[in-house]
């Protein structure tokens, strides 16, 4: 079924190519535009190359960037764009963190992929 925000951008931002793949998949299938990164240098250099996205999912732990960082760097950059928080280490501190810096939301690792379909409508909403 098309999503009324088809043909949006979504930045997947994680080390795991099967998550990756199947939000892709998942998220394709909505009609949403997927761009992925493996790691924050990619996404990065997605950011400074592309289109910025409309929404982005970011891993919290990444191998080149195990902490917010990299969420800190993509709300200077884009700070309109609404980034879903997807950590496997959902402790209160991390949690806090990331929406002090303005995560749009925070979900927990192993992902429900109709939570997720429903977080990005949610953010795309909120535009």
């Amino acid at each position: 079924m098309m999503k009324k925000s088809a043909g949006s951008r979504v930045l997947i931002v994680d080390d795991e190519p099967l998550i990756r793949w199947s939000m892709s998949e998942t998220l394709a299938s909505d009609g949403y535009v997927i761009v992925q990164a493996a790691d924050a240098r990619e996404a990065l250099e997605q950011l400074s190359t592309s289109p910025a996205p409309d929404v982005i999912l970011l891993d919290y732990r990444l191998p080149d960037s195990n902490d917010l960082k990299l969420l800190a760097t993509i709300r200077q950059r884009i700070p309109e764009t609404p980034v879903i928080v997807m950590t496997a280490f959902g402790a209160p501190d991390v949690v806090a963190g990331a929406v002090n810096l303005g995560a749009f939301r925070v979900v927990n690792k192993p992902l429900d992929m109709h939570e997720v379909e429903s977080l990005v409508e949610l953010a795309l909403a909120s535009r």
